[in-house]
């Protein structure tokens, strides 16, 4: 069986069967690319060639050409995976990856923003928000529910209204792998998407379509009537939107680690941590699988107390 087919085959079982996102599915399917170009160039174009020596080839060839451990951690996983599956499919006769190994990969501390720099932050898009200019107003919406809830960027902007309760300061999330969750939001995030359902949302919904040739709705419709956030466009927003709004407010900001929405993600939870929240409960808030993963915040909050520990003790 040609390579070719086998990644489209495994793309569609990770989709239906195991129900991986979008752009999960996306990423494994480039790192098998990658692979299925590197046997080609070693002269294997079928699923029989795949062997251990050749996998541990092509991670030694990322390597030596200066990839991250993450990514080549990454590609040693896609690679068992597919292997794997070709071995349970009866594709392959027994799995060649079993004793793949890749390094582990690096563990950083996530960038985390201190209450006081979130305060001000929050305090500069409520200004902006008084004026009433509906992006101004949806970015305040926007933030104080990241900040409050820990969403994945993805999450927030796969949000639909109904999926806000505004009685009971929850939503209800579809995360990772198509598995639901509610999480709770605090008050100031509660007035800010009651601010932008009654302000913004309106007005976004009605807007210019941008280019003449694009495709149109019905004059004064949204495209995605269910959507919580718009934009201009009358689209449902979309990741790379948030991301841009995201990084800019966060560019002028003391702090090193990248400034997209995730900075905001960890951010919620460790301060959730810092104030005592139970560990579990942080895990359930933001849709970790394990346990582990959540853990990381820990080590967060651990540092900063040594931080302040050495600057303010006169024994440190």
């Amino acid at each position: 069986m040609h390579l070719d087919p086998a990644i489209d085959g495994y793309a569609r079982y990770l989709s239906a069967e195991r129900g991986f996102s979008v752009n999960t599915v996306r990423a494994y399917c480039a790192d098998l690319a990658g692979l299925a170009s590197f046997a080609e160039s070693r002269g294997a174009t079928q699923v029989e060639d795949l062997g251990l020596e050749l996998l541990r080839d092509w991670l030694w060839t990322g390597t030596e050409a200066g990839l991250a451990r993450a990514t080549i951690a990454r590609r040693s996983a896609s690679a068992r995976g597919f292997t794997a599956w070709l071995a349970r499919e009866g594709t392959l006769p027994s799995d060649p990856a079993v004793r793949l190994r890749s390094p582990k990969a690096g563990r950083t501390l996530p960038r985390v923003i201190n209450r006081s720099q979130m305060q001000d932050l929050l305090d500069r898009l409520e200004a902006a928000a008084q004026t009433g200019e509906p992006g101004a107003v949806r970015n305040l919406a926007i933030i104080e529910l990241l900040y409050a809830s820990g969403l994945r960027v993805s999450e927030l902007v796969g949000l639909d209204v109904g999926d806000v309760d505004l009685s009971r300061l929850t939503l209800r999330v579809t995360g990772k792998g198509g598995k639901e969750r509610v999480v709770p939001f605090g008050v100031p995030a509660q007035a800010a998407v009651v601010r932008y359902l009654t302000v913004a949302r309106p007005v976004l919904s009605k807007a210019p379509t941008g280019p003449a040739d694009a495709p149109t709705a019905p004059s004064g419709a949204a495209r995605n009537p269910t959507a919580l956030f718009l934009g201009s466009s009358r689209n449902r927003l979309g990741v790379r939107a948030v991301y841009r709004t995201v990084a800019a407010l966060l560019q002028t900001m003391p702090g090193t680690g990248p400034a997209g929405p995730h900075a905001l993600r960890h951010t919620a939870a460790t301060h959730l941590l810092d104030g005592g929240a139970d560990l579990r409960a942080v895990q359930e808030m933001l849709g970790h699988a394990s346990l582990g993963t959540t853990q990381i915040y820990t080590h967060v909050s651990a540092e900063r107390l040594q931080q302040s520990y050495r600057l303010a003790h006169p024994r440190a």
